[in-house]
C-alpha cells in the first residue's frame, strides 16, 4: 500500500513566511526529505516521531543525485508513509520539484504541490525593490543564472533579456555574474542599467549591494558577497532608497546570543527577531531532572499543608507540574496555598496549568519580594520554594528572618551542557556575536566557567542583562554590563536593547 507525498515550498528564509498548509503538512509528516536553504527553525517545526533525511545540495560538497533522491522520495512513500518533500523558497520554480512530481506519477504515486513563496518576489520586497511599479516597470521576468550543465546549448536567449523593458531577477547568478553582465552588455543593455544582489533575502542576515551593470562586480568584491545571491536588474532599483524598511529595524545585522536554557528561547528570541536581529543560541545552562525524586515527592504529597508556595521561575513551574501528573496529584492539592509568582513569564506558566497567583512582586529584587510578603503576614507561615540545585538563600534567609517557616526543596538540577565550550569560544573570537544576554546569575557563572574566567572577550560585546541582580552578579565576576533592564521581564529587556541602538 502507498502513501501520499507533498512536494512543500518552506519559502525564502523567514519563517514567518511559510504557509499555513506547508505547516500542516510537516506536522503530519512520517518522513521529511529536506533542502540545505530550509531555515533551521522550519527543520524545528518536524514532529519527532518523524524520520528527518536531509539531502542539501550546496557547491563544493558532496551531495545526492536528483535521481537517487527522486527514487528515496518514492521508496518512501511505497511504505504508506505520509511523506513531505520540503524544498526552499517555491518548488517549481529552479527547485526541480516537476521533475519530482513526473517520477511520482510514473510510479503511480498519489501527489500534492503545496506552493511557496519564491525568493525572486520576496528578497526583493526585503531588500525595498518593488519588482513592478508604475512608471519603472510594468513586468518582470525570472531567470536561472545556473543551466543545466548537460544542455546541448542555452535555453536563455540573452539578445532578448537585454532588450526587456521591465524589471528582470536571476536566480542563481550569482557565480557567473561576470558572464551575465557581459552577455547583457553585449546584446545592447545601458551600461547604466542599475542593478541590486541581495544576500540572504529576508532573514538578518540578508546583505544587499546596489551599483549598475558596469560597476557591481566592483561593488559585489568590496562587500564580500557570496551566495546564495540574487540579482535584479532595473530602474526599480532606484526605489529601495525609499523603500527599504526591513534593513531599518533598530537591531538589524545585530548578532545576539542568548545564554539561557533551550526550552526558554523562543519568546526571546521572536521577540528579538522581529526587531532584526540574527539570535544565536547557546544555553550556558541546561535543565534537567534531580536524579532522585524522594524529597520532591515528599513536598507534592503535602502541598495542602502549606501557607505559601513561591515560584521564582517557569522551570520551577515546569519541574513540578510534570512531576505532579507522573504520581497522579493534581492542582487541588493547592486548595490552600497562596502562590507567589516571581515574574510575568512565571505567572503565565502557572495560568497554564489553572493556576492564578495570589502575588506577583513589582520588582524582583529579593528585599521587595520579602517586603510584598511580608505585607501579607507571612510570620508563622509554612512556605515551599521549589527551586533548584544552585539557587540563592538570600530570599529564605529574609523570610526566616520575619518568622516564616521556608522550606525549599530541589525540583530540578540546573547544569553546564557538555559541547558548549568549543563553540562558544568559536563565536566570540571570530566576532560572530554583538550583544551577549544573560537572564540569570546562573547564566553569567557558567559562561564565565566556560571561558575559564576570561572577562574580555565578554567586554568587547554589548552586554545585557534581565535585571539588577542579574547585573550584579555580572558585575562581582569582572563583566562590563551596559544594559539592565529596567522592566524585568523578556519584553522589558528586548525594549532596553532596541532603545540602547536606537
Amino acid at each position: 500500500m502507498t502513501g501520499k507525498v507533498y512536494i512543500v515550498g518552506a519559502g525564502p528564509g523567514d519563517p514567518d513566511l511559510i504557509t499555513i498548509k506547508a505547516i500542516r503538512c510537516i506536522q503530519e509528516a512520517d518522513v521529511v526529505i529536506y533542502d540545505r536553504l530550509v531555515d533551521s527553525r522550519i527543520v524545528n517545526m518536524i514532529p519527532n516521531t518523524a524520520e528527518r533525511i536531509y539531502v542539501g545540495k550546496s557547491r563544493g560538497e558532496k551531495v545526492m543525485p536528483q535521481e537517487n533522491i527522486n527514487d528515496l522520495i518514492v521508496n518512501a512513500a511505497t511504505s504508506n508513509k505520509t511523506v513531505v518533500r520540503l524544498k526552499g523558497g517555491d518548488p517549481f520554480i529552479f527547485g526541480r520539484g516537476g521533475e519530482e512530481a513526473s517520477e511520482l506519477s510514473k510510479a503511480g504515486i498519489p501527489f500534492e504541490i503545496v506552493p511557496g513563496i519564491t525568493s525572486a518576489i520576496a528578497a526583493p520586497a526585503y531588500a525595498g525593490i518593488p519588482l513592478t511599479q508604475r512608471s519603472f516597470a510594468s513586468s518582470f521576468l525570472v531567470v536561472s543564472g545556473d543551466e543545466d550543465p548537460s544542455k546541448q546549448e542555452s535555453l536563455i536567449d540573452w539578445q532578448h533579456i537585454a532588450a526587456f523593458k521591465g524589471t528582470i531577477v536571476i536566480l542563481m547568478g550569482w557565480r557567473k555574474l561576470q558572464d551575465i553582465i557581459t552577455s547583457l552588455l553585449k546584446h545592447g543593455m545601458g551600461p547604466s542599467v542599475p542593478v541590486a544582489l541581495i544576500q540572504w533575502g529576508t532573514v538578518p542576515l540578508q546583505k544587499t549591494v546596489t551599483g549598475s551593470l558596469v560597476n557591481i562586480v566592483e561593488e559585489s568584491s568590496k562587500a564580500g558577497m557570496a551566495p546564495p545571491t540574487i540579482i535584479v536588474i532595473g530602474k526599480v532599483v532606484e526605489l529601495r532608497t525609499v523603500v527599504r524598511w526591513f534593513e531599518k529595524k533598530p537591531l538589524f545585522g545585530k548578532k545576539v546570543l542568548i545564554t539561557r536554557p533551550n526550552n526558554n528561547t523562543s519568546i526571546l528570541s521572536d521577540l528579538l527577531e522581529r526587531e532584526g536581529a540574527h539570535v544565536v543560541s547557546l544555553p550556558t545552562i541546561e535543565i534537567v531532572p534531580v536524579p532522585d525524586f524522594s524529597d520532591l515527592d515528599i513536598a507534592i504529597k503535602q502541598l495542602d499543608a502549606y501557607d505559601w508556595i513561591i515560584f521564582n521561575s517557569l522551570n520551577a513551574v515546569s519541574a513540578l507540574f510534570t512531576r505532579m501528573k507522573q504520581i497522579r496529584i493534581d492542582t487541588r492539592s493547592f486548595m490552600k496555598a497562596k502562590i507567589c509568582a516571581i515574574g510575568e513569564s512565571t505567572a503565565k506558566a502557572l495560568e497554564r496549568h489553572g493556576i492564578l497567583p495570589d502575588l506577583i512582586p513589582d520588582k524582583y529584587l529579593t528585599s521587595s519580594i520579602a517586603a510584598q510578603l511580608n505585607k501579607n503576614g507571612v510570620s508563622g507561615n509554612r512556605i515551599l520554594i521549589p527551586r533548584t540545585n544552585i539557587a540563592s538563600n538570600s530570599l529564605v534567609e529574609k523570610l526566616e528572618n520575619s518568622g516564616a517557616k521556608v522550606e525549599q526543596v530541589t525540583a530540578y538540577h540546573t547544569i553546564i551542557p557538555e559541547t558548549a565550550e568549543e563553540t562558544i569560544l568559536q563565536l566570540l573570537k571570530n566576532n560572530e556575536v554583538d550583544i551577549v544576554i544573560f537572564t540569570s546569575s546562573s547564566t553569567v557563572k557558567n559562561l564565565l566557567r566556560l571561558l575559564h574566567g576570561d572577562t574580555d572577550l565578554l567586554n568587547a560585546k554589548t552586554i545585557a542583562t534581565i535585571g539588577p541582580i542579574t547585573s550584579q552578579a555580572a558585575r562581582k565576576m569582572g563583566i562590563e554590563v551596559n544594559i539592565s533592564a529596567q522592566k524585568h521581564t523578556i519584553q522589558g529587556l528586548v525594549s532596553d536593547i532596541v532603545t540602547y541602538y536606537s
